[in-house]
């Protein structure tokens, strides 16, 4: 169910951003301006967005920690991993994501 929702997710972004799908270390992931901003990872969405967002959400998705695709204790700080109980807030995060990756490719 997560998957689909995931390949759903890309879909509608395609349309509505011009996002793309493609591969970022091996994974499944959505870019924007050839940028990725969420992945798809072990049945969980990640999402770009930012350190500072990061700590304030975290405590809306409990079991979400910051993303660690290499599996050896490197957590990417601007990235988030939500568990898929939290698919509902997917949509919203991953549009998050992409204002947060549009506004930093800006600077």
């Amino acid at each position: 169910m997560s998957e689909e929702r995931y390949i759903k997710l890309g879909e509608a972004f395609a349309d509505e951003y011009g996002s793309t799908s493609g591969q970022m270390f091996g994974k499944p992931c959505l870019k924007i301006n050839k940028k990725a901003y969420a992945a798809f990872y072990k049945g969980e969405m990640v999402f770009k967005i930012g350190q500072e967002e990061i700590s304030l959400l975290r405590e809306n998705y409990i079991n979400s920690v910051n993303w660690d695709p290499s599996g050896k204790n490197r957590a990417m700080k601007d990235w988030l991993q939500v568990p898929a109980d939290y698919s509902g807030d997917w949509l919203g995060l991953a549009k998050q994501a992409i204002n947060y990756v549009i506004g930093t490719s800006k600077n």
